[in-house]
C-alpha cells in the first residue's frame, strides 16, 4: 500500500490497452501512457518514469482495480529485472493478450481488415523453459542480470531464474561468484540431448561443470542438430517441435516439390521438411550456422546448401520453388529479398517471424504482389514476455 504522502507524486489511470512492447496503456489528457505490470480495464497508481515527446512511461505502484486476470508473480527479481514483463498475468490471459497484439499490428502495419488470426498455440512449460541464459558479470565475478530502465539499469545479482531450465539454474549457482575478469558468461543446454556448453573457459576457477565448449547438441523431431556457441537456436526446445511441426503441416508436401528455406541457419527446417520434398534449397550467411549446418545435414542427400545474402541469392535464383520458408532475424526480410519472392511466385509461403511488427509489413509487401494471407498463428515461445513467434501462411492467387 502506498503512502499519502508518496500518493502525491502518482497518477492514477484506468488502462485500456495492451502495447507492442508489453506496457499497458491509459490516456490522461490526451497523453498517452506506456505502464509496466498492468493490465487492460484495470485502475491503478502509476509511478512516472520517462516523459517523452509524443508519450509517457511509469510503473504500477498499486492497484486500486485489479483485472481478474491478475496473479502474484512468483519471481522475487520480477518488477526490477528486465527479463520477463507478464508474471503478473495467468497463462491463459496472456495467450489472449499475444493474439490480439499480432491482431493489432497486421491491422495497424499491415492494413489487413479482420485477419485470420488463430488462437495462440500455448508452450507446454510456461517456466522453466529456456535452454539458453546470458550472465553480465560485475567486477567481484557475480552473475546477474541488468534492471530494467526504471530501475536504474544496474546490475542484480540472480540466485535462480525461474523461466529457465533447471539445469541451468544448477549451473548458474555453481558458477556464482566465480567469473571475475569477464564481461558474460553464455550457458546452453539440449533438453533433449543433456548436453550443454558454457562459454567462455571456466575451468580453472570451476572444473565442477567443464565449460570453454564451442558447440553441442540438440535433438528436434528426432533429428540431431550440432550447434555452436554463435549460431541460433530457438530458446524453447519443446515449443520449437510443435513449431517446426505446424511448418511441417503448413507446406502441404507431397513429396515432389522444391522447397527453399531462406535464413535457414543450422538447418533445423530443411532437415526436417527433406524427407518429405524432392530438393531442399537452403540459404544462410552466417558462417558459423553453415559449418554446423553442414555437419548437420550429412547423410541428407537433397538438401543443398547455399551461403550468401537471402536477398542476393533469391535475387539470382532461375528454378521457381513451390514452396518458400522465410524465418529472417526480428528486423524482417530485406525488401529485396520480398521483391525475389513475388517474382519467383512460389505456390505457397511459410512466413515464421518472432516480430508481428516486421511480419506485418512484409505480409502487406507480398500480398500486393499477389498472394493471399491464408492463416497467421501465434506461437508462444517466451512465456511470461510480451515476445511473441508467428507461422503465417500464404497462397499465390
Amino acid at each position: 500500500m502506498v503512502s499519502e504522502q508518496a500518493r502525491q507524486d502518482l497518477l492514477q489511470l484506468t488502462l485500456t490497452d495492451m502495447g507492442a512492447e508489453g506496457s499497458a496503456v491509459g490516456h490522461q489528457d490526451s497523453r498517452t501512457w506506456f505502464v509496466d505490470f498492468g493490465i487492460p480495464g484495470e485502475e491503478v497508481l502509476v509511478q512516472p518514469e520517462q516523459k517523452k515527446r509524443r508519450y509517457s512511461t511509469g510503473s504500477v505502484r498499486e492497484v486500486l482495480t485489479a483485472s481478474p486476470n491478475r496473479v502474484d508473480p512468483p519471481c522475487p527479481y520480477f518488477g526490477t529485472c528486465g527479463g520477463c514483463q507478464w508474471q503478473h498475468i495467468a497463462y491463459e490471459h496472456q495467450l489472449e493478450l499475444k493474439r490480439k497484439l499480432v491482431i493489432d499490428q497486421l491491422a495497424k502495419r499491415g492494413g489487413f481488415e479482420s485477419p485470420p488470426v488463430t488462437a495462440t498455440l500455448p508452450s507446454p512449460q510456461p517456466y522453466g523453459y529456456r535452454n539458453h541464459a546470458r550472465f553480465s558479470i560485475d567486477e567481484e565475478g557475480r552473475l546477474g542480470y541488468v534492471s530494467r530502465p526504471g530501475s536504474g539499469r544496474r546490475f542484480m545479482q540472480i540466485e535462480r531464474c525461474l523461466i529457465l531450465h533447471p539445469w541451468i539454474n544448477e549451473a548458474l549457482r555453481t558458477f556464482q561468484g566465480k567469473a571475475a575478469g569477464h564481461h558474460q558468461v553464455q550457458v546452453r543446454y539440449g533438453v533433449h540431448t543433456g548436453e550443454y556448453l558454457v562459454f567462455p573457459d571456466l575451468n580453472a576457477v570451476e572444473p565442477s561443470i567443464p565449460s570453454g565448449q564451442r558447440f553441442y547438441h540438440e535433438e528436434l523431431l528426432g533429428h540431431r542438430f550440432r550447434i555452436s556457441d554463435s549460431s541460433f537456436f530457438q530458446t524453447n526446445t519443446l515449443q520449437a517441435e510443435r513449431m517446426a511441426q505446424l511448418v511441417i503441416e503448413r507446406c502441404q508436401l507431397r513429396g515432389e516439390e522444391v522447397v527453399v528455406d531462406a535464413y535457414a541457419g543450422v538447418g533445423t527446417f530443411a532437415v526436417l521438411l527433406a524427407p518429405r520434398a524432392r530438393r531442399v534449397i537452403a540459404i544462410e550467411e552466417s558462417a558459423a550456422a553453415v559449418a554446423d549446418a553442414m555437419v548437420n545435414i550429412e547423410g541428407v542427400p537433397n538438401i543443398e546448401y547455399v551461403r550468401g545474402k537471402t536477398e542476393e541469392v533469391l535475387g539470382e535464383m532461375a528454378e521457381q520453388p513451390e514452396v518458400l520458408i522465410l524465418d529472417p532475424p526480428r528486423v524482417g526480410c530485406h525488401p529485396k529479398a520480398l521483391q525475389a519472392v513475388v517474382s519467383l511466385a512460389p505456390a505457397r509461403v511459410v512466413y515464421v517471424s518472432c516480430d508481428p511488427g516486421s511480419l506485418a509489413r512484409d505480409l502487406r509487401k507480398l500480398c500486393d504482389g499477389g498472394y493471399q494471407l491464408v492463416e497467421v498463428t501465434p506461437v508462444d515461445m517466451f512465456p511470461q514476455t510480451h515476445h511473441i513467434e508467428c507461422v503465417a501462411t500464404l497462397v499465390h492467387s
